[in-house]
């Protein structure tokens, strides 16, 4: 069995190598290390996320240092694949407001060109695309919400259970990449539907866990962590209450198998820790602040475009169809997140 992972060196997609590399597959790792160009990363951190799988597996994992917006190899590396994991995107909201062009050609025409090559295989592979949240934009921002202290909760019991796959997507601010994303999404829909693919669509909201090189603008939890733990001050954009539903990354994976492995042939399903596993940015602040036994410097500014208050996953969907859900809460993941971080310390420098 073959497994193609766009972004397979990131964070999600080094998890899902490295599950399918454990189970005997053969994992091509699609990536040109451009996100963490983007991003800032130092040569040893962009790095690190394939040196690893490629320590672990040396003759399981290949790497393939080439663009989604290569049609042709993708087509090639496409053509024997049992599973297709579009994990690579740009991913940070700034970056699409400074460069519109070069985020909708990585994430809208990266991803058409993932599908083409999906139904141009001599295979059948199952198509996992990574979506977002931010496809339902600031329409979240309509539901109203209540101060509940360090966090705020939805007011409207009908979101109790969390934001649905139905919920609307239309009419309201997105931002660059929320557009793309969302075009993606759309497009990973079509093709189940013309053309036969074998597609899940999840709609991620906060993942996180070891080897997430989090950034300012991306990836909070991991940020949090790494800026706290290095002593470096943090700059929380609107008040800190914000609160997201947060989900250890192998619990994600194990979503994706699920789907990869059942007889459903398209779906879209919101994920994330659901209602049981939520975090504010001041929750989690608290919890690190209890872990390392000091608080670290945290100033205030301006929300950012495209933010939401609260977003909070509906997961029935996935437990009613895949019998999923999550066995690892935020307390625990955050430790083993942290705990990642102070044995790599180096790559924070």
């Amino acid at each position: 069995m073959k497994a193609l992972i766009t972004g397979g060196a990131g964070f999600i997609g080094s998890h899902v190598a490295e599950f399918y590399a454990e189970r005997g597959w053969d994992v091509v790792v699609y990536d040109n290390l451009m996100r963490a160009k983007l991003l800032g990363h130092s040569p040893a951190a962009a790095s690190f996320n394939l040196a690893y799988l490629k320590s672990r597996f040396p003759k399981r994992v290949v790497h393939v240092d080439s663009d989604v917006r290569d049609l042709g190899r993708l087509m090639e590396e496409a053509r024997d694949a049992d599973l297709i994991v579009h994990a690579a995107a740009q991913v940070a909201v700034t970056t699409s407001i400074a460069d519109p062009a070069l985020d909708f050609e990585v994430n809208a025409r990266g991803t058409l060109n993932v599908l083409e090559a999906a139904r141009r295989s001599r295979r059948d592979p199952a198509v996992i695309y990574c979506s977002t949240n931010k496809v339902y934009g600031d329409n979240v921002n309509k539901i109203p919400v209540e101060d509940r202290g360090l966090r705020y909760v939805f007011a409207d019991p009908s979101f109790k259970d969390g934001v649905p796959e139905e919920y609307p997507i239309d009419l309201c601010e997105h931002t660059p990449y929320g557009c793309s994303k969302l075009a993606g999404d759309l497009y990973a829909q079509d093709y189940a539907r013309l053309h036969g693919l074998k597609v899940g669509v999840f709609r991620m909201s906060c993942i996180y866990g070891e080897r997430q090189l989090g950034a300012e603008d991306q990836g909070w939890v991991a940020w949090l962590t790494i800026a706290a733990a290095t002593n470096r001050p943090i700059t929380i954009y609107g008040d800190g209450k914000q609160v997201r539903d947060v989900l250890y990354v192998k619990d994600l994976v194990d979503a994706y198998e699920r789907f990869r492995a059942s007889s459903l042939r398209h779906e879209v399903f919101n994920i994330g820790g659901g209602p049981a596993n939520t975090l504010s940015l001041l929750e989690l602040l608290e919890l690190l602040s209890g872990a390392l036994g000091r608080r670290p410097t945290v100033r205030f500014s301006e929300w950012r475009p495209g933010d939401q208050r609260v977003y909070v996953s509906r997961v029935k969907k996935l437990e009613e169809k895949l019998g999923w859900r999550p066995t690892v809460g935020p307390r625990e993941g955050v430790a083993k997140l942290l705990s990642w971080v102070q044995g790599n310390l180096s790559l924070f420098k």
